[in-house]
């Protein structure tokens, strides 16, 4: 129990990592403001209010990226603020409405909000190693990243890597609104995301998993890296609990191949009918999409 009489928001409650924040949150005494699309929708809030310890210390709020108001009753009084809240989509008709504009917007809305709140005094942004990958050169197998790497936006127009290019502007938006305002801002970079749902809807990282039982290579790469949305949610909260974070801090796991990914997944549900279709397929390096190129990294701290 490590939240005490703290009040904290989070963003796009009902969403997968966030949905686990909540979680913990709780867990560690937290009093949680959460804020959702649709308050009336039980796909958005059962699972939220089946938590443990929400009937005591979770209140939901409707809320909206694209209304300029829409967070300041839920972050009221609060003394963080994690912003989750970001569409996650790789197929998209128009980009601008779909994608950039509310994750672009949404930030701003968030951030002005968290600025005319005295009591906020920490904001931790959820974002993506999407905003870190994407540069010309191309990185290559051996390259080292780290923290200081942001995507390229001109490079994610040319390619048309819609989601990357939301990701890194709306990063690039809340890092120049903090430092101009001396905000105190964490950001989180988590790579794939996979592990338990407690939505009960299926997200984009963990379709990618439904997928290859299918046979499919979503984005024909031989190499993935994959984390636990658990640890990715513990990691919101230690960037809130430790004083001495800030900056970036990107969260990702061990390169594993298309065919281990196949095997471990025969081992842990034999009765599994899996499809091989794609899985031996391999991708000379120079058609492997930024997506694959990810798991060929070495990341340090």
């Amino acid at each position: 129990m490590n939240g005490g009489e703290k009040v904290v928001c989070v963003t796009g409650a009902s969403g997968y990592v966030a949905s686990w924040i909540v979680k913990l949150l709780l867990l560690r005494g937290y009093t949680v403001r959460a804020t959702v699309l649709n308050p009336t929708d039980p796909a958005e809030t059962e699972h939220l209010l089946a938590l443990e310890g929400s009937e005591e210390r979770l209140k939901l709020f409707k809320a909206d990226l694209l209304d300029d108001c829409s967070f300041e009753q839920a972050i009221e009084g609060c003394d963080a603020v994690f912003h989750t809240a970001s569409p996650v989509q790789f197929i998209v008709t128009d980009p601008q409405t779909e994608l950039i504009v509310p994750a672009v917007k949404g930030t701003t809305n968030v951030l002005n909000t968290c600025k005319k709140t005295s009591s906020v005094k920490r904001v931790i942004v959820t974002s993506s190693t999407a905003a870190v990958l994407v540069r010309q050169p191309p990185l290559e197998p051996n390259d080292v990243v780290d923290e200081t790497f942001f995507s390229d936006p001109s490079v994610c127009m040319e390619r048309k890597l819609w989601y990357p290019l939301s990701k890194t502007l709306a990063e690039n938006v809340a890092w120049q609104f903090a430092k101009e305002n001396g905000m105190d801002m964490v950001v989180v970079n988590p790579e794939f995301i996979i592990g338990p749902l407690l939505q009960p809807t299926l997200n984009f990282s963990v379709e990618i998993i439904v997928d290859m039982v299918k046979g499919k290579n979503p984005f024909n790469c031989r190499y993935y890296r994959f984390v636990d949305v658990r640890d990715v949610a513990l990691a919101h909260v230690k960037a809130l609990e430790t004083p001495s974070a800030n900056g970036r801090y990107i969260i990702s796991g061990p390169s594993v191949t298309i065919s281990h990914i196949k095997e471990t997944m025969r081992e842990l549900f034999p009765d599994l009918c899996i499809d091989d279709t794609f899985f031996d397929f391999v991708l000379g390096m120079e058609k492997v999409s930024w997506m694959g190129s990810i798991a060929q990294y070495v990341w340090i701290k």
